[in-house]
C-alpha cells in the first residue's frame, strides 16, 4: 500500500486533489486527470532500463516524471487506487489488430468494484476512456474519445468496442502481475514487438493528442493534424520535454531492426 506522502505526490504529478471518498465521481476525475497527465510511452524499451512489476512502476511515473505502457500505467494507477479506498483487481485482455485478435496477457486493465458494480478503468491503451466503463451494461456508453461498448462474447470474456470497433478482449478472471512476467519478456525481446518497431511517446490533451516517433513529432488539436520533422537530436530533446513533459538527456533511438505499422494503435 502507497503511504500518505506518496499518494500526495502521485496526486500532485496528475493534477488531482484528494478525494474524500472513494465513489464514482472521484475515479472518474482521478482517471481522466491521469489520462492528459501521464504519457504512454516505450523509452525504457529501447535503453535497456529495468522494468518491474512492482511498485517501483509508481517510482518511475511520480519522482522521474515519466510514463509508460499498459504493464506500467495500469498497475500503478491501481496501486493510486487502492491507497485511496477503491478495491481493485487486475484484469488480462487480447488486443485486436484490424479484425485479428491476439494472444492472451499482451494487455493489462484495472476492475473496480464500487457499490456493487463493475466497472473497467484503463489509462494505459492508445484509444482508452477517459472514464470507467460500467461491465454488464448493454448499448453504448458515452465518453470523450468516443461510444465504447462491452460485448460479452462467452467464456467470461468481453469486447471493448469503440465506435464500433474492437479494441480488446477483456478476460474476467483476474490476474496476478506476475503472470504478466512472461509476456513483459516479450515485448522486450521478441524482433516483432509493436514496442520494439520505433521509439514513441504519446500524450492524450484535452482537445487531442501530441505523439513522438522517432524523429516526428504529430499534434492533434480538435480533429486537425499537423506533422513536423525534428531534424536535430536537440530538437528532440526539446519536444519531448515541451509537449510531453519528459526530460531525456539525448535523443530516443530505436534499437530494433524491424518496423511494421502495429505502434499506430498506441499513438492515434
Amino acid at each position: 500500500m502507497l503511504n500518505d506522502a506518496t499518494v500526495d505526490l502521485y496526486l500532485k504529478r496528475i493534477g488531482a486533489e484528494r478525494p474524500e471518498k472513494a465513489d464514482l465521481d472521484a475515479l472518474r476525475q482521478l482517471q481522466e486527470r491521469h489520462i492528459l497527465s501521464v504519457p504512454f510511452e516505450n523509452l525504457d524499451y529501447h535503453d535497456g532500463t529495468p522494468i518491474q512489476l512492482d511498485e517501483s512502476l509508481v517510482d518511475k511515473i511520480v519522482h522521474r516524471g515519466r510514463g509508460g505502457g499498459c504493464y506500467e500505467l495500469n498497475p500503478a494507477f491501481g496501486f493510486l487506487l487502492e491507497a485511496l479506498g477503491y478495491q481493485v483487481e487486475i484484469l488480462p485482455a487480447r488486443t485486436y489488430s484490424g479484425e485479428k485478435i491476439g494472444p492472451p496477457l499482451v494487455h493489462l486493465a484495472l476492475r473496480v468494484t464500487l457499490d456493487g458494480e463493475s466497472l473497467l478503468v484503463d489509462v494505459g491503451f492508445g484509444k482508452c476512456p477517459r472514464g470507467p466503463l460500467v461491465f454488464g451494461t448493454p448499448g453504448e456508453q458515452s465518453d470523450a474519445h468516443g461510444a465504447y461498448e462491452l460485448v460479452p462474447v462467452g467464456n467470461g470474456e468481453v469486447d471493448v468496442l469503440l465506435k464500433g470497433k474492437p479494441q480488446y478482449r477483456i478476460d474476467n478472471r483476474p490476474a496476478d502481475l506476475d503472470a504478466f512476467l512472461p509476456t513483459l519478456w516479450w515485448y522486450r525481446t521478441a524482433p516483432d514487438s509493436p514496442f520494439l518497431q520505433y521509439v514513441f511517446a504519446s500524450q492524450v490533451t484535452p482537445s487531442g493528442r501530441v505523439s513522438i516517433r522517432e524523429n516526428t513529432l504529430t499534434v492533434t488539436e480538435n480533429g486537425q493534424r499537423r506533422t513536423e520533422e525534428l531534424t536535430t537530436d536537440d530538437a528532440v530533446v526539446a519536444a519531448y520535454r515541451t509537449h510531453l513533459g519528459i526530460d531525456v538527456e539525448r535523443a530516443p533511438k530505436t534499437t530494433a531492426s524491424y518496423a511494421g505499422d502495429e505502434v499506430d494503435m498506441y499513438l492515434n
